[in-house]
């Protein structure tokens, strides 16, 4: 198959990447000529920089120039082509709905194009990215609009989480498939030919409508049992004496219904997908009349999760932040990622910030410099106030506190570089429970405060 991947973000590259891996020609298309110049570069660094995941700079590398592509020019390799995947950004609008300016202008320029060419076999327009619920029927219109000959519109939205994403492309736990024509149905069943019959595998063919809702209702259900932890198990751990969180996470797993992921209690879930989704299907319901009481709660309680260590180190701690240093670990929303896309450490530092602090001495292994277009001073002189580090112990020293913010595994090893680095007074906030040997630090004088777990001064009513 020829196949066109329209956005060379997150999805789109590793889509490209893989299918090629599974011998399609495939054509990432972007408007980008820097992004464009890096993927063919094959330097992993400068494609790094751009989309961070294990394994695709090894994919880049064996299939450019073979099965992958990269192209600035849709009219030059549209000839021929048999699917074209749409992998644009949706990002969300003040009010929550999605925006599809970025969608819409592609949508416009592919129609354009289709309408234009010679070869006129069929081509499946398929919406990849997270889009509201009808935007295939939208997608369908522009084509009719453009007088488009041949063609047909389907939805396969991708549940690809970042830092596991080409392991996931490779082998998907399920595809869902959207659309109107058994054709279509047959196209897309030939580029996923490997998955259509897999045991394990699960290959689903619906409606447009319901394979975008696939990925709302999914997302938001993850969303929700997340915040569920954080916002009934981690308080019970907080407030109830002598309540293990981690014991109380065993236990209620343990039954066979109830999964363990999304169990480990956090300072909040970020990324690209989570809360945008959420308060897209809460604009899309309440704009037909639908109640989103138990959607809202979701997402509140999980915005508030990214603050309120910081708020409970005033209150339960009576830390004073006014001209502390305080080191923060974990940039991007998760590990493995530099993805700075909704990370909690947003929210933290800019919550430090607020209160004061002199100075933050920030360390992440991959989103340094993701962080220092996020937190560029042009868009608030505060984050003048930040420094970065190549290392935990250089970003801890000389430090009043610590706040570890994502769950990169070298953050486990932390106490022996905290004892060696700072002396007590010292408080040390853990947004995702990664210091296991906290008891040692604390029978040490230093104090810790920690999510799903009551606040462990080296004293009482102190004062630092």
């Amino acid at each position: 198959m020829k196949i066109i991947v329209v956005g060379t973000g997150y999805v789109g590259l590793v889509h490209a990447a893989v299918c090629s891996e599974y011998g399609h020609e495939v054509y990432a298309y972007d408007n980008d000529l820097k992004k464009l110049e890096a993927f063919s570069s094959g330097d992993a660094e400068k494609i790094e920089y751009y989309v961070n995941e294990p394994g695709l700079v090894g994919i880049i590398k064996e299939m450019s120039g073979k099965y992958l592509f990269f192209s600035s020019d849709l009219e030059s390799i549209f000839e021929g082509c048999d699917v074209v995947f749409l992998c644009l950004p949706t990002p969300p609008n003040p009010n929550g709905s999605s925006n599809l300016v970025f969608y819409n202008a592609a949508a416009e320029q592919i129609a354009e194009v289709a309408a234009a060419r010679k070869d006129k076999r069929r081509v499946v327009f398929v919406n990849k990215s997270t889009v509201p619920i009808g935007t295939a029927r939208h997608i369908e219109k522009i084509m009719k609009d453009h007088e488009v000959e041949n063609f047909g519109v389907a939805s396969n939205p991708e549940f690809l989480a970042e830092g596991t994403a080409v392991t996931q492309a490779r082998k998907p736990d399920r595809l869902a498939v959207g659309a109107d024509h058994e054709e279509d149905f047959k196209i897309l069943r030939r580029v996923y030919s490997q998955f259509v019959h897999h045991v394990r595998i699960k290959y689903i063919e619906t409606t447009p409508e319901t394979a975008e809702a696939i990925k709302y209702v999914a997302n938001t259900m993850l969303l929700t049992y997340i915040s569920f932890w954080n916002g009934v198990g981690a308080k019970l751990g907080e407030t109830c004496s002598n309540v293990n969180i981690d014991d109380l996470r065993l236990g209620v797993t343990a039954d066979d219904r109830i999964s363990t992921w999304g169990s480990f209690v956090s300072n909040g879930a970020g990324g690209s997908c989570f809360g945008k989704d959420i308060a897209s299907l809460i604009y899309q319901l309440r704009k037909v009349n639908v109640s989103t009481k138990m959607l809202e709660a979701s997402y509140e309680v999980n915005e508030y999760q990214k603050i309120y260590l910081v708020e409970r180190a005033v209150t339960e701690s009576n830390f004073k932040f006014n001209n502390k240093s305080i080191a923060v670990l974990g940039l991007a929303f998760k590990k493995h990622t530099n993805d700075m896309r909704d990370a909690s450490s947003i929210k933290v530092i800019e919550s430090l910030l607020g209160k004061g602090v002199a100075k933050i001495k920030a360390y992440d292994p991959l989103a340094n410099e993701s962080a220092k277009v996020e937190f560029s001073p042009s868009k608030n002189i505060l984050f003048e106030k930040i420094e970065y580090y190549d290392t935990a112990r250089e970003a801890i020293e000389d430090t009043d506190a610590l706040f570890v913010s994502s769950d990169c595994e070298e953050f486990r090893g932390l106490s022996r570089t905290i004892e060696e680095t700072v002396q007590p007074p010292y408080l040390i906030m853990d947004g995702r429970r990664m210091i296991p040997d906290y008891l040692d630090l604390v029978e040490k004088k230093y104090n810790y405060l920690a999510v799903g777990s009551m606040s462990m001064p080296c004293q009482k009513n102190h004062d630092l």
